[in-house]
């Protein structure tokens, strides 16, 4: 492991340790508690019409280890969080043929996953 990936390492350590909440991540009846953080990817695509629409999804950073019985994220997936005593379901999604995860880092660590909230529990 070279000098930056180190450092890689240890910022996502420090990200994970003092910037993330637990939330749930369930596919098909299995579920995983897990770390992440929250954050935000706004995209532009055009439907079928040309026409521009904008898109913002809620992101969650969480480290591909954690995910492990899951292996990468499907569209379908859910994640929930409780936020001010409601908890709230996210889908993983993304517009159009956008993937709805991605790489966050160089190394492989950390996953981005696209979500949109599609209701409460």
């Amino acid at each position: 492991m070279d000098l930056l990936e180190q450092s890689s390492a240890w910022l996502d350590d420090q990200r994970r340790r003092f910037m993330s909440r637990p939330v749930t991540y369930s596919r098909a009846g299995d579920s995983a508690e897990v770390l992440a953080t929250v954050g935000r990817t706004t995209f532009d695509v055009a439907d079928e019409y040309g026409i521009s629409q904008h898109w913002e999804s809620r992101d969650y950073l969480v480290l591909a280890n954690d995910l492990s019985a899951f292996g990468l994220p499907q569209r379908g997936d859910r994640i929930t969080e409780t936020v001010g005593g409601q908890t709230l379901v996210y889908e993983v999604m993304a517009p159009g043929g956008e993937t709805p995860w991605r790489w966050s880092d160089a190394y492989h660590r950390t996953l981005r996953i696209h979500t949109k909230q599609v209701g409460t529990a």
